[in-house]
């Protein structure tokens, strides 16, 4: 990990920059593999499957004896913990329900807004290195709560064909039966376009690697709408000199795990947490199972000793974190100087990982600094709100002339009649 200390603010694009690839190579094999899955459907599918996932496939849907097989396969204890993740992150999603209210604008004239689901939409769920059986009770929920009549789940089966069991046991938690077996760009395409077996959906929601990533971008330019733009998981911590150095450790290193290309940023105020948060890394680095993984993504990863919280909390809103850990003392002071963050945790006992799993706040977050405009996954994601609006005889008297002379300045004639001849008829001209 770098460390700087003290930068100026000329410093803060180095600092900030996320870790760039070369993606145009990649861009040209995702194009090639979408064109296959829209032109030669499950054929497709089944092709790629056994070239990426290194599987012979007999079937793309689960079937209902893999599900009952599946809830054999998980331990009571990790079935409790879905179902209080799940109830926990429903309660969250419900309370977001919107209620729209009629407004008089003025006299005559009413308007309001319905939300309304949408009616298709695809979940992707990683199962590569690690099953992120969690993703699918973040995704699956929400769409369930808004009230999607079709959620359809996609999700890379393993080289014996079976897709993980806690991943088919928190679908079914979730309430989604509709489960395919198809990962990567292969699944995006499938739902993007529709194949004989694998439904096309409205919009696409889920994490991914880089060739996902891609491949959802690129179909939504044209076929469906996606969730947000997104890259690389990445963490920012802020800390002071009452910071639990181990904590703060902890909390980078569950980030770092990610891959390969994720960062984790400590923002300090104080020198000796700094280096004893140093110190904790290398002493908890080794005991993960996933310490290569995590220590090249160290190998992106920033330390940064500021003067001030001021400065701290600047050069964290100019980052536009994923996940935002305050592990200060004063994080009550310094919540309110959040402007751009994905998901932010509050407090020395607020780690990521309650966020990730059990809290029930949403995991799918925007990064690459698209916190900036975006927000993450939460119950309006899943609905469109459809706007309406009545006028009577008393609009017309209200708004009509106005319209008239709005369009007329505009040079449309058309607009300005449609006006016009209620007017006419209402005897207003």
């Amino acid at each position: 990990m770098k460390i700087y200390s003290y930068p100026e603010r000329e410093q803060w694009a180095e600092i900030i920059a996320r870790p760039h690839l070369d993606v145009s190579q990649l861009n040209a094999t995702v194009a090639s593999v979408l064109d296959d899955i829209r032109t030669q459907g499950d054929a497709a599918i089944y092709k790629y499957e056994e070239k990426f996932d290194h599987v012979s496939l007999q079937s793309l849907r689960v079937s209902q004896e893999e599900l009952e097989e599946a809830n054999r396969l998980i331990s009571q204890e990790l079935k409790d913990a879905l179902i209080l993740a799940h109830a926990n992150i429903a309660k969250f999603h419900a309370s977001q329900k919107f209620e729209g209210e009629k407004v008089e604008t003025c006299q005559g004239v009413t308007c309001w807004q319905k939300s309304i689901p949408i009616e298709k939409v695809g979940l992707y769920i990683p199962g590569g290195t690690a099953p992120l059986f969690s993703t699918v009770l973040m995704l699956a929920t929400p769409a369930k709560i808004a009230g999607c009549k079709d959620i359809v789940l996609c999700t890379p089966p393993n080289r014996k064909g079976k897709v993980h069991p806690a991943i088919l046991v928190a679908a079914q938690i979730a309430g989604v039966d509709m489960i395919y077996k198809c990962g990567g760009v292969q699944a995006i395409g499938a739902m993007a376009y529709g194949t004989e077996t694998v439904p096309k959906v409205y919009k696409i929601f889920g994490p991914g690697n880089q060739y996902v990533m891609a491949a959802k971008q690129q179909v939504s330019l044209h076929d469906v709408a996606i969730d947000m733009p997104a890259g690389p998981s990445e963490v920012c911590v802020i800390a002071d000199a009452e910071s639990n150095a181990e904590f703060v450790a902890a909390d980078l290193l569950s980030q770092a795990e990610h891959g390969i290309d994720s960062q984790c940023i400590l923002i300090t105020t104080s020198e000796t947490t700094l280096h004893n948060v140093v110190k904790e890394i290398n002493r908890q680095l080794p005991m993960l199972s996933r310490k290569d993984i995590a220590q090249q993504s160290l190998d992106n990863s920033h330390l940064v000793l500021v003067r001030d919280m001021e400065e701290a909390m600047a050069l964290s809103n100019a980052y536009a974190p994923e996940h935002l850990i305050l592990a200060t003392s004063n994080w009550e002071e310094l919540t309110d100087k959040v402007v751009n963050a994905g998901s932010v945790f509050l407090g020395m006992y607020a780690c990521e990982s309650a966020g990730d799993y059990a809290s029930g706040t949403n995991h799918t977050l925007p990064t690459h600094g698209y916190a900036l405009a975006y927000n993450g996954v939460n119950l309006d994601s899943y609905h469109r709100k459809v706007t309406f609006q009545h006028l009577n005889e008393e609009g017309i008297k209200s708004i009509g002339k106005a319209v008239e002379t709005m369009a007329e300045a505009e040079c449309l004639d058309a607009h300005k009649n449609a006006m016009t001849v209620r007017m006419k008829h209402l005897k207003l001209t």
